[in-house]
């Protein structure tokens, strides 16, 4: 906490002088225990005078001393609020009656999000995923029903799959406008007004009656689901520290995949059952595509409205201070000038005492705490100061045009700038790409083989999400091996480390950013074998579980690269992560949404067996970079500008 030049005029206008000792008040909460102990506790109403006789502190004063006054014209010092600022007490002296004054405002919403219970973190990384999984649902859930579109439009199915395209293209480039938005004003606004347009533009969806209309309204749809993806890093990152992110990031990641398989295959039994049951007719059942999810996004956004809370710590602390300072305000007009600081304090100084203090003829051991009234504070140290809270982060914020100027510009600086933020974009995109290429491959490629309709098409998506729910409990438990204590460097053990774990130590240590990538260099083969063994197997003469495995397999390969892909850029790039993950968002999202489009061309003309070799050719060579860095990844952060920048400044 550090104070800033008194004086009368505008907190902004003020610059730190020097750093404050930051203790607090004793018997006064300082609201940063979040939900475990509420910030509306008011001051002790019992409290020990000089004599040792107990008055009640609530109860009009009847008595005065010699206390400093304060007015009006007394100049403010303006001190900045942190999470472990204590509020301190303010002036009762000059009040005829405690009862008359405005109540202390309630500040238990703006405690530190990191420290918000277990159970209301758990409860906000679970709509967080369901948010993400039904955002993966829309853009999968678009191809079954792409020939009935077709037909109805008049139009080609290729376009038709414009649609996702357009999706894609509206998810990867409206985070880098909302993301500034939700850095000022929270997440909590953005998620709700956006999943508002989620929602409305998927009912746009189900009554449009040209190509054009459908078009526009994939587009605005992947505008308002994009945060349910893009941000969500930023949620988890709000919530928890560096050391706990990896499995609520493993199950977000998970979420997405599953997403991504449940769409295509809800939709491909729903178009199948309804057409055949008679229960619908053609052109109803394709808008039930829509409808239905519609109907689950509408409770998902009253549920994020109601039990979805602010994680965006510079916002609360904003919040926070804004509150203290109209109490403040209040206060005053009713002629309550000050706080109790440390009379003894440097010059230039503001502190805040927490320490119980204990009459002087008792033991410094004693273990009862001795609270005062406002009469005998300044017998014992304490001086009336006027103050006023200031948020730093709220200082150093650019204005909003220049945020968002930073947000548009800075990714692809550091997407041609920087060779691992390149090659893990490079990587993560093809891997988004072929996992969009499954909507119309699978389809085309099972009923080409094996004669499968559109539901028992629908059933192989089954593997992705079989294939999603083991990469995640995989991506779980790494975790737990990255903290096995023989790998550690700083363990300790009677024996000495085997040469294997002084090897791994030496070479791998936990400790470097690369930790992240070990496990990876394994698992992502598994993308270029799903390929693989997807173009070799997809024959008439092979059985189908064949392909089928393999797509688990490729399933599996994807959710590695893309769990590392987050985790290698948060931790090597820190303050700039934000931007490094919106370089690869923005290149997955388009390279992703394009795919689908070469997907009969693809398969057609090469045919099955080419067109394996091919992607899986591609993906093994991209198979390199999470090697080349686990490898040279200390060298390589050597050389850049941005990482060697954080390491000088301890970010």
């Amino acid at each position: 906490m550090e104070p800033l030049d008194a004086g009368a005029g505008s907190a902004s206008a003020h610059r730190p002088t020097r750093r404050a000792e930051m203790i607090g008040i004793a018997g006064y909460p300082d609201g940063d225990k979040s939900d475990q102990s509420s910030d509306n506790d008011t001051p002790m109403s019992i409290g020990l005078v000089s004599d040792g006789s107990e008055r009640n502190l609530n109860s009009c004063p009847g008595e005065k001393t010699a206390t400093p006054s304060l007015s009006a014209d007394t100049p403010i010092t303006n001190v900045y609020l942190t999470f472990d600022t204590a509020v301190p007490a303010v002036n009762m002296t000059s009040s005829s009656c405690v009862d008359q004054l405005p109540a202390r405002p309630d500040l238990s919403r703006y405690g530190n999000p990191t420290k918000m219970r277990n159970a209301r973190k758990n409860t906000m990384l679970f709509l967080s995923c369901v948010a993400t999984c039904l955002t993966a649902y829309t853009a999968g859930a678009y191809s079954p029903p792409a020939d009935l579109l077709a037909a109805e439009f008049g139009v080609s199915r290729t376009a038709v799959l414009t649609g996702i395209t357009l999706f894609t293209v509206g998810f990867a480039i409206a985070p880098m406008i909302l993301a500034p938005f939700s850095e000022v004003n929270g997440r909590y606004p953005v998620f709700v007004v956006s999943g508002i347009v989620f929602v409305i533009f998927q009912a746009v969806c189900g009554i449009v009656s040209n190509l054009g209309g459908m078009l526009f309204a994939r587009f605005m749809c992947g505008v308002g689901g994009s945060v349910f993806s893009t941000m969500i890093g930023g949620v988890i990152a709000d919530l928890w520290e560096k050391e706990e992110r990896n499995t609520p990031m493993a199950l977000y990641s998970g979420a997405v995949l599953i997403g991504t398989g449940l769409g295509p295959l809800d939709s491909s039994l729903m178009l199948h059952r309804w057409g055949h049951d008679g229960v619908v007719g053609i052109t109803a059942k394709w808008r039930w595509v829509f409808w239905h999810q519609v109907i689950a996004d509408a409770v998902l956004v009253i549920a994020l409205t109601v039990m979805f809370h602010e994680s965006r710590g510079s916002v609360l602390l904003s919040r926070k201070a804004t509150k203290l300072n109209k109490w403040y305000t209040a206060l005053e007009e009713k002629g309550v000038f000050g706080v109790w600081v440390r009379a003894d304090a440097k010059p230039g100084e503001v502190a805040f005492d927490l320490r119980p203090l204990v009459p002087e003829d008792e033991e410094k051991t004693s273990s009862t705490p001795f609270f005062f009234n406002d009469q005998n504070r300044a017998y014992h140290g304490f001086r009336l100061q006027r103050i006023r809270w200031l948020v730093r982060e709220d200082e150093q914020r650019a204005s909003l045009v220049t945020m968002i100027t930073v947000s548009l510009f800075r990714p692809f600086h550091l997407l041609f700038t920087e060779p691992a933020v390149f090659f893990f974009s490079l990587w993560v995109s093809f891997a988004w790409a072929v996992l969009y290429l499954t909507f119309g491959s699978i389809p085309l490629v099972f009923s080409r083989q094996y004669g499968f309709n559109q539901q028992e098409s629908g059933y192989v998506f089954i593997a992705m999400i079989i294939g999603s729910i083991l990469a995640t409990a995989m991506g779980v438990y790494q975790e737990r091996l990255l903290k096995y204590h023989k790998w550690q460097r700083e363990a300790t053990s009677d024996n000495p480390p085997s040469k294997f774990w002084s090897f791994m130590r030496r070479r791998f240590p936990v400790e470097a950013p690369e930790s992240r990538l070990y496990f990876t260099c394994i698992t992502s083969i598994l993308l270029p074998a799903g390929l693989y063994l997807f173009g070799l197997s997809a024959a008439p003469d092979i059985h189908w579980i064949a392909p089928t495995i393999a797509i688990s397999l490729a399933t599996v390969g994807i959710y590695t690269i893309y769990l590392a892909t987050f985790n290698y850029l948060a931790d090597s790039y820190q303050t700039y992560a934000s931007s490094a993950l919106a370089a690869q968002s923005f290149c997955r999202n388009m390279l992703g949404g394009a795919f689908p489009l070469v997907v009969t061309p693809l398969f057609v003309n090469l045919g099955e067996k080419t067109a394996g070799g091919l992607l899986g050719a591609i993906a093994t060579v991209l198979t390199l970079v999470p090697w080349a860095l686990a490898i040279y990844g200390e060298t390589i952060r050597g050389r850049s500008k941005f990482a060697v920048a954080l390491q000088r400044t301890g970010s």
